[in-house]
């Protein structure tokens, strides 16, 4: 018996293992948060609008992402874990709470909550792995969290551009100290075989979030088609955002979404694809996200003439998605289907072909094109054998 096991923490070698009600309860507190991202996006078409949504964005999810390793890592049902895990619940709620307010009188509360979740959770670890082998990733980790926090402590107290350039910094440390595998002075890089993971858990957390994304677009559309009046517009602008939703599920789990455990399992370099994997989902949620937004507003003015902003937001989202899920499937299966490249193509020439046509056709363009790539997978997949995966790492 391990030192890791002898203490209780550790999920090694114990067979299939399923997500938790406790991770479930998690994922709810970010359905605010992704919804407050979305309307954020809405409220504010404009460069501005989008850096801040993408800077909002990476937050949420690399809180969500690293909890999600860790609750894949350890039992979630043993007290320093559970705590833990209530412990990035409320910074979690903190965040989307100040979400709206976070580049102007909330920063502090937004910045601060994130850096209590990430050094919060280190302190956890180190303190409940004592004595355990697993204790020098957990200090790797929480190393880099502290040194990001630095600039987004530094950004909550200054103002303007400042703010989003200190809080840019301080994503890039976080994603950049992941990728490079938290090179720590003294204790050097995670070596690759403790990236080893439950691959059915872990892949299935990646698919409740995604569904917990599209939930997002569900909740903001139908919430935003209740506060206004039930025109015709609308409820055509309604429909198509639930087809929207219901087509980027389709297009996600058709094949390489279905096959994320089996790939894991089968990768050459299973802590390269764990690396990899979040930087991947995190394009598909940003393109739901902007979708969310985007629909925000066509349910809003339906008639309205297409702004060239809100031709990006609309056809943008499901563009993002396209481009994140096609990276998913060359991961899978070392190679790209091309529908995905055609309908992205279809994206951008139709962009500047819809300004000044009613945002309902905006709609009604990105649905079409998400349709063609559906049926492209349905055509393609009827009366061949279950593709197996083939990993590119």
């Amino acid at each position: 018996m391990t030192i890791d096991q002898a203490v209780g923490l550790a999920r090694e070698g114990e067979g299939p293992q399923r997500a938790t009600l406790l991770e479930l309860f998690l994922d709810l507190v970010f359905v605010a948060a992704l919804a407050l991202t979305s309307r954020t996006l809405a409220q504010n078409l404009g460069w501005v609008g989008a850096f801040q949504t993408v800077v909002l964005l990476m937050a949420i999810w690399w809180v969500w992402s690293v909890t999600a390793l860790v609750t894949d890592l350890y039992h979630t049902q043993r007290p320093p874990i559970f705590v833990m895990t209530l412990w990035v619940m409320l910074g979690t709620v903190l965040m989307a709470g100040s979400l709206p307010g976070a580049f102007s009188d909330h920063a502090l509360i937004f910045a601060g909550a994130y850096v209590a979740i990430q050094v919060g959770r280190g302190i956890f670890l180190i303190a409940a792995l004592h004595g355990s082998r697993t204790r020098v990733r957990s200090s790797r980790f929480t190393f880099w969290f502290v040194v990001s926090a630095v600039p987004w402590l530094a950004g909550s107290l200054v103002a303007g551009t400042a703010r989003g350039l200190l809080w840019a910094a301080a994503l890039a440390v976080d994603y950049g100290a992941a990728w490079l595998r938290y090179p720590t002075p003294r204790l050097g890089r995670v070596p690759t075989s403790q990236y080893t993971v439950a691959a059915d858990h872990l892949a299935e957390r990646y698919q409740q979030f995604f569904t917990l994304a599209l939930g997002d677009l569900i909740l903001l559309t139908t919430l935003t088609y209740s506060d206004n009046d039930a025109t015709i517009g609308r409820t055509a602008a309604l429909v198509l955002a639930f087809a929207v939703s219901v087509l980027l599920w389709q297009i996600y789990v058709h094949r390489a979404g279905a096959l994320l455990k089996a790939t894991i399992e089968s990768s050459r370099d299973p802590g390269g694809f764990v690396r990899s994997a979040p930087n991947t989902h995190l394009l598909m949620v940003a393109g739901v996200v902007a979708a969310s937004a985007g629909f925000e507003v066509v349910i809003t003015h339906p008639t309205d003439h297409t702004t060239p902003w809100l031709a990006g937001v609309i056809l943008g989202g499901p563009a993002l998605f396209l481009t994140g899920r096609a990276r998913f499937e060359y991961e899978v299966f070392s190679r790209v289907s091309p529908s995905r490249l055609v309908a992205l193509l279809a994206l951008i020439i139709a962009g500047p072909a819809l300004l000044l046509a009613p945002t309902l056709v905006a709609g009604l363009t990105a649905t079409l094109v998400l349709a063609g790539v559906a049926i492209a997978d349905g055509v393609r997949a009827r009366g061949n054998p279950p593709e197996q995966p083939r990993p590119s790492m």
